[in-house]
């Protein structure tokens, strides 16, 4: 099989007609989305197990078994059960670190290639695929296919390393800033042209979804980068892989592909509104159940903080800012495990802290009982 030759960008075949309604809904519910951000008090603390739980998905599509539960244990101090836990851990902390690094530098200037090497650096650091051109686009073919497959037996082969696919690097990331008819018909276009240039030997997968949250942002379409399609492309993960294949062998791939891709931004958005509304929901609910139980002024801080890290060691909130004496944190600390609203995951021995959890709002996220 030969190298894939790319498209110059932007893609002169893309019917517009047909996709008018799809491009329509999902400008609407990505629009819809925005608008709950704005409303929620302190988006960035009650979404930020979303955060983690985004990373968590767009690496378990690489093969990562680790939950959102395993990472926050990890973070409160728990040694993972295994090696391959533990590494599969640190590629979901690297992506989290990536998805933030990106943020900060949005905030001063645009996206350039520049950006991309060094988030490519981030999610290679420490972990799988260390050694495989971390931060360096690639300079050899790579391929993909079954594990220990030839390039001959390859279901896919990119495009050759070179000058070739640097000069498509620059025209990909001009297409980026361009001004283009719809800016979510110009992200799944540059979300598969990406993938296709696979320009790095390891992380192109996760790389390809971070760019979702960035463009958004970006381009002002969210005010914060917090919409992700790792989960829709999780469970859609056939028919995402065959969409992007197929361009580039049928007349009418690229309308397909994009298609797909807003099909997956109206599912990802109603999804996203759902978990954000019920996040609140429980915030709201344990605010008041707290105060109820403690009648103390610290029970709106209390919980900000058990939201901050919902995996935590008792002697956590002492180092918190806001907070009232040991004694009365561990006060109030008693009445919310009596109560059920903290589970206890780890008694404490020695100089070991116990270790809590707001099994709550971890399952929430997940969506099915982990802790």
């Amino acid at each position: 099989m030969k190298p894939f030759v790319p498209q110059q960008l932007p893609i002169t075949e893309v019917q517009w007609e047909p996709l008018i309604p799809l491009i329509g809904k999902a400008n609407r519910h990505l629009a819809e989305f925005k608008g709950l951000l704005t409303t929620l008090p302190n988006p960035e603390l009650l979404l930020s197990p979303l955060t983690t739980q985004e990373a968590v998905l767009s690496s378990r599509i690489e093969g990562t078994q680790a939950t959102l539960g395993d990472v926050l244990k990890f973070e409160a101090g728990q040694e993972p059960e295994s090696e391959a836990k533990s590494q599969d851990i640190g590629e979901i902390i690297n992506y989290r670190k990536a998805l933030r690094e990106a943020e900060e530098e949005l905030r001063t200037r645009p996206f350039n290639l520049n950006l991309l090497l060094r988030l490519h650096s981030t999610l290679l650091d420490s972990v799988r695929g260390r050694n495989k051109g971390r931060g360096s686009f690639r300079v050899e073919q790579n391929w993909i296919g079954a594990p220990g497959s030839t390039m001959e037996q390859a279901e896919f082969v990119p495009p050759a390393p070179g000058q070739n696919l640097i000069d498509a690097l620059y025209n990909w990331e001009s297409y980026y800033h361009s001004d283009r008819p719809d800016a979510l018909v110009q992200l799944a276009v540059i979300h598969a042209q990406f993938e296709i240039l696979h320009p790095f030997l390891d992380g192109n997968g996760r790389l390809g979804r971070i760019l979702v949250p960035i463009f958004l942002y970006e381009k002002k379409l969210l005010s914060r980068p917090i919409f992700y399609l790792s989960g829709f492309f999780e469970n859609n993960r056939d028919i995402y892989v065959d969409r992007l294949r197929s361009i580039g062998a049928a007349e009418d791939a690229w309308n397909r592909w994009i298609a797909f891709f807003l099909g997956g931004v109206v599912e990802q958005a109603q999804a996203n509104i759902a978990k954000a509304r019920a996040i609140h929901a429980l915030y709201e609910k344990l605010k008041q159940q707290i105060l109820d139980l403690t009648h103390s002024q610290f029970a709106a801080p209390l919980l900000d903080n058990i939201f901050r890290m919902p995996v935590f060691p008792s002697s956590y909130l002492a180092t918190r800012t806001n907070m009232p004496s040991k004694p009365m944190i561990m006060n109030m600390l008693a009445k919310l495990k009596q109560s059920g609203i903290l589970k206890i995951l780890e008694e404490g021995r020695g100089p070991h802290a116990q270790v809590l959890a707001l099994a709550k709002l971890i399952n929430l996220c997940e969506g099915r009982d982990v802790i």
